[in-house]
């Protein structure tokens, strides 16, 4: 990226003295430099996370390699915060402001089919049970990005005045069966954001998009998600004799159908996006047998909480109702996994121009839509203002439509992208010690 491109892309420059605009066009030229020169080490930690994912709560290695990396630095490191979650301090030469930047680090239960040759042969346990692990959702190239920016920023620590807290955090994917909440709830309970306080927290993603580009929106951008889980009681009899029992099945699917429908026919899509999923249905063990009990499982996505309030409601009610109407009992119970991500108004216009900075001219569209995917770094929102963005990271020549999504087998991270993600963390934090 040329350093006219850099003064053309950036809209603080517009409102900046002649010379300041200059002070800060170098600033970034020596970024860019510093985050070229860490890049291999980037792509390397990038690859041996990925080789070696780990489950929500058990990221122990991947734990011991942040905190031996943020020691080296010289920062103060606090490790255990959340079970295995790290948080490094760094504190600039000069006294200021606060700022804190977020990575999750936890796998997901998913058979890797990318090929690489870095790909993940590692097992974890999950429900009881041994399970492939991968980092399918793309959290192997949050870690290594803050780890880079983290060595940016420390090389740079003479220059600056405040405090950067790096949060490295476990169980972003929820809370594993058993935990009463996840990775962010609880670094926060066990004091991540405290001594010192950070005024602002700040946050990416790796998801399909045009490779480089970043993107988010102001208020409500990735929703809310509740686990919902339905427990159908019925009477057990023979296939042959329905009529003798209670026929949990046909329950189950009369559920299914109302969902749906009060889902489409109830909330007005021009005003909230709502998604509500019923995914896994378990009953029965014989194929002539009529089981007494049928478990559902979903998800309810929302934007709004006097809507999402409203719905849930509705469908307890009308669950209850349908298993009444078979003679079966019904319990509907709700379990939130993570709150609306909101991204601060006033922060997301101010950083615009520093993603522009990073990014390029035309690679920043801070007016994206709403995406009913959900991240618990809402969290970290709610204690103190923050903004949470999104980086295009599909492959080169492939319509991002088309490829692979997070959470799929064949999910994958253009290296190419990692320089931006690095630049755009950094940048973010000097730019907000600056204000």
């Amino acid at each position: 990226m040329s350093i006219r491109q850099l003064i053309t892309g950036t809209a603080i420059a517009l409102v900046l003295s002649a010379g300041a605009a200059q002070a800060q066009t170098a600033d970034s030229a020596a970024v860019a430099t510093a985050v070229e020169a860490v890049l291999p080490e980037v792509v390397a930690w990038r690859r041996d996370f990925h080789r070696h994912p780990e489950l929500g709560f058990a990221e122990t290695r991947t734990a011991a390699i942040i905190a031996a990396h943020l020691e080296s630095l010289g920062m103060e490191v606090r490790t255990g915060v959340g079970r295995t979650g790290v948080v490094g301090i760094l504190r600039g030469a000069r006294p200021g402001r606060v700022v804190a930047l977020r990575s999750d680090m936890d796998a997901l239960p998913v058979l890797e089919a990318t090929g690489l040759p870095f790909a993940s042969t590692d097992t974890g346990q999950y429900m009881g049970q041994t399970v492939p692990v991968a980092h399918a959702c793309g959290h192997d190239a949050h870690m290594a990005m803050l780890m880079g920016a983290a060595e940016v920023l420390a090389g740079m620590k003479d220059q600056i005045s405040g405090t950067i807290v790096f949060i490295f955090q476990p169980a972003e994917e929820g809370a594993p069966p058993g935990e009463p909440m996840g990775g962010a709830a609880l670094m926060i309970a066990e004091g991540a954001l405290a001594d010192p306080r950070p005024e602002a927290i700040f946050g990416l993603h790796v998801v399909p998009g045009l490779p480089g580009t970043l993107f988010y929106r102001p208020e409500g951008f990735m929703a809310a998600s509740d686990r919902v889980d339905i427990t159908l009681h019925g009477k057990q009899t023979h296939g042959a004799w329905p009529w003798r029992g209670v026929d949990v099945i046909a329950v189950a699917g009369q559920v299914v159908e109302t969902i749906n429908t009060l889902t489409a026919r109830t909330v007005d899509p021009t005003t909230t996006p709502t998604v509500f999923t019923i995914a896994t249905i378990n009953a029965g063990v014989r194929y002539n047998i009529i089981p007494d009990e049928a478990v559902l499982s979903g998800t309810l996505r929302t934007f709004n909480i006097a809507q999402r309030d409203a719905l849930v409601a509705r469908a307890s009610a009308a669950v209850t109702h349908v298993a009444e109407a078979y003679g079966a009992t019904a319990a509907f119970a709700v379990k939130q996994n993570a709150a609306l991500v909101y991204n601060d108004p006033a922060l997301s216009a101010w950083l615009a121009p520093v993603l522009t900075e990073a990014a390029g001219a035309g690679q920043v569209n801070p007016a994206t839509p709403p995406t009913t995917v959900a991240e618990d770094f809402s969290y970290f929102q709610h204690e103190i203002p923050g903004v949470f963005w999104h980086l295009g990271s599909s492959p080169d020549g492939v319509d991002p439509a088309t490829s692979a999504p997070n959470h799929s087998p064949q999910f994958d991270v253009n290296e190419k992208i990692l320089a931006v993600g690095v630049r755009s963390e950094v940048l973010t934090a000097l730019r907000f010690l600056e204000r």
